[in-house]
């Protein structure tokens, strides 16, 4: 049985091989029960046993073949020796038969006068009249030739084992030639050119929905628009589906992926399904195995070399600290990154290198930024400590490292947004109430995302509804932190739901709206 399976265009072979292994008996191994009639006994042989066995019964068959052939030859030998004895003496053989009265009479008459067999005679009796012909008398003579050397060659085989086995090589040969195809699958490890030699390192943009559709597109594939604009759509949703992650990465960057059940899964960024723009994308359980109902929170590319800490931000306020040796050799089953607690989840995740300060943001516009040594480090299966002191209608909606140089992008549901100072948003210990990072009103919506941004570097934002809008950071004002910001993208009937940073485009210009 061959089995061939067409990908669409878009699709990831090692995607769909993955699921089919994940989904079919691909990877099952299969013993066999070597059980056979051994001189009559029932045995369990071993692989050199059976063959060993099939040889001695090749040798066999061998051996009964030639014994039958060469008892054919010796039989078809006697009657051409009949006839040739009959035929240098045809004359005399015909007088005898038109002087007896009976088949019978001939017979005796013939085998008397030239000592003959009852076959032989019955043989020339039988005899048509066109054999008389010299040409077949030389036919016969040159056939009892051949039967000669033939005996002979039989008689050699019997007498010698060797020729036997060569036989049986020669016919297994014969075998190989008429039937042998080269073999459909790989077996054993191949060492040397990896799927990651055959994909281009390039920087990609990866979203993911609610309810967990994937996809990774081309950074070029959004050229920057002014502030203000109206953006185009980026993520194809169900109605009741809306994007809520997205980051930028390389293709060769590793992607972890944190679940609402505390486990961390991981997978290289080209695993991850191309698609077109408009496309939804691809469901992630088709890569990830994750548990039923399990859904993935938060994801964070890593880079290749990458070392230090592991920064865990829920959003009911807990955080830990955990260093990033503890998630090497992930399975692909997953592991524990957290202890979560019933109603919270893994928010924002953020590699750190033991020295740095943190900014968390809580949904009413309050940060708090603390250093990273109040947090002790701690195991995988620890629960944390508190970030933030939050109120009952308050959970925490993102977290970053702080790092000099960089403003502070604030952005808002309905589409302000503005940048800030770093120095503006005051050390404190953690677990304090924070500060206000902005004005958040009903024109404003609530805080969404809090992130890093250089004047020189773009900002993607992208709504529930799939429409993103990709603007240069530099025309986004910078201004104090107590203030509403400035509009960035026009917001009707949606909401703004995460915000990404990637380089800046080289070309400018509107983009029509979709």
């Amino acid at each position: 049985m061959r089995i061939v399976i067409d990908i669409k265009k878009d699709a990831q072979p090692s995607v769909v091989l993955n699921t089919l292994y994940k989904h079919t008996e691909l990877q099952v191994g299969n013993g066999i029960n070597l059980l056979a009639l051994v001189d009559g006994e029932p045995k369990v042989l071993s692989l050199k046993q059976i063959i060993n066995e099939y040889v001695k019964h090749q040798v066999e068959v061998i051996t009964r073949k030639t014994k039958y052939d060469l008892e054919k030859t010796q039989d078809r030998e006697h009657i051409i020796k009949g006839l040739v004895i009959a035929l240098a003496s045809i004359d005399e053989v015909i007088a005898i038969i038109k002087k007896s009265k009976e088949r019978s009479d001939a017979m005796a008459n013939l085998m008397d006068t030239f000592s003959l067999t009852d076959r032989q005679a019955d043989a020339i009796l039988n005899m048509r009249l066109q054999r008389l012909t010299s040409m077949e008398v030389e036919k016969l003579q040159e056939e009892l030739i051949e039967l000669d050397r033939l005996i002979e060659d039989l008689q050699d085989i019997l007498a010698k084992p060797e020729r036997v086995l060569a036989i049986i090589k020669e016919d297994l040969i014969q075998v190989k030639a008429k039937y042998g195809v080269e073999r459909k699958t790989e077996i054993g490890s191949f060492s040397g050119v990896v799927d990651a030699d055959l994909i281009d390192r390039e920087d990609v943009v990866i979203s993911m929905t609610h309810l967990g559709y994937v996809k990774r597109i081309p950074v070029e594939e959004y050229r920057a628009q002014h502030r203000g604009g109206r953006g185009v759509t980026a993520h194809k949703t169900k109605e009741e589906d809306f994007v809520n992650k997205m980051f930028v990465c390389s293709t060769h960057d590793k992607v972890l992926f944190f679940s609402d059940k505390g486990k961390v899964f991981i997978a290289n960024g080209y695993d991850i399904p191309e698609a077109q723009r408009t496309a939804r994308g691809r469901a992630i359980v088709n890569f990830l195995q994750l548990a039923d109902g399990e859904k993935i929170t938060a994801m964070l590319p890593w880079k290749e070399g990458a070392d230090g800490f592991i920064i865990i931000a829920t959003k009911q306020g807990l955080i830990k600290k955990t260093a990033v040796s503890e998630f090497e050799s992930i399975r692909r089953s997953g592991k524990i990154a957290i202890t979560l607690r019933d109603d919270d989840e893994v928010i924002s995740v953020e590699f750190t290198d033991g020295e740095q300060e943190l900014l968390m943001a809580a949904s009413s516009g309050k940060c708090i930024r603390f250093s990273e040594k109040d947090i002790r480090e701690t195991g995988r299966g620890s629960q944390g400590v508190k970030s933030m002191n939050l109120t009952d209608d308050e959970v925490i909606v993102d977290m970053l490292a702080v790092k000099q140089g960089y403003d502070i992008l604030t952005i808002s549901e309905r589409g302000y947004g503005k940048r800030t100072d770093i120095d503006e948003y005051r050390l404190q210990s953690r677990g304090g109430k924070g500060t206000k990072a902005g004005v958040f009103d009903s024109n404003t919506g609530k805080l969404v995302n809090l992130k890093l941004v250089l004047p020189e570097e773009d900002i993607m934002i992208i709504t529930e509804n799939g429409i993103i809008i990709r603007t240069a950071a530099s025309e986004i004002s910078k201004i104090g932190r107590n203030t509403k910001g400035v509009r960035i993208m026009r917001i009707e009937e949606d909401k703004i739901v995460t915000v990404a940073i990637t380089d800046a485009t080289e070309e400018d210009g509107e983009v029509a709206e979709e």
